[in-house]
């Protein structure tokens, strides 16, 4: 699971150096060091293992098929757009990836990256943004009963 939130800069090469927890658990979901990078939602960029991007998408596919989810060909569309913008990246010798720059331009990145951890994949914002993001949504949790949020999720916690 990806959890917690890292700030590490981005080179002039566009390199990355990823937590190394990160990079450990990258290596267990996927048996390798590949990972899949595409454009995510809120202008980040949303970075899989690359098994794991290949079993969303998957899912993503199947859910469509039982009609559980928008219409084949919306699916079909966004799994083309989807694709189109991915990159897949190894790490190198020091724990880096590279962001190709049309996916760098796509979520703002410059210099302060936020790492943030999403459970199954992690998400790389602009640093300002993301805390911009957070800002703004973070009022609404107020709104939010926990106890019944994760005993909803979770009947048995006391």
């Amino acid at each position: 699971m990806f959890l917690g939130t890292f700030v590490p800069r981005l080179d002039d090469k566009g390199r990355l150096i990823l937590p190394a927890r990160f990079r450990e658990e990258a290596a267990r979901i996927d048996g390798t060091e590949r990972l899949v990078i595409t454009k995510g939602q809120e202008r980040c960029l949303s970075v899989w293992p690359a098994s794991a991007f290949a079993e969303a998408a998957d899912r993503i596919r199947r859910a469509s098929a039982t009609g559980s989810l928008a219409s084949p060909r919306a699916v079909r569309d966004y799994l083309r757009v989807l694709y189109a913008g991915a990159s897949e990246q190894s790490f190198d010798k020091q724990g880096r990836i590279t962001l190709p720059p049309a996916l760098r331009e796509y979520a703002g990145l410059t210099q302060q990256v936020a790492v943030v951890g999403a459970d199954t994949h992690f998400e790389l914002w602009d640093a300002a943004a993301w805390d911009r993001y957070v800002a703004e949504k973070e009022p609404a949790f107020a709104d939010l009963d926990q106890d019944d949020l994760f005993r909803g999720v979770a009947p048995d916690l006391p």
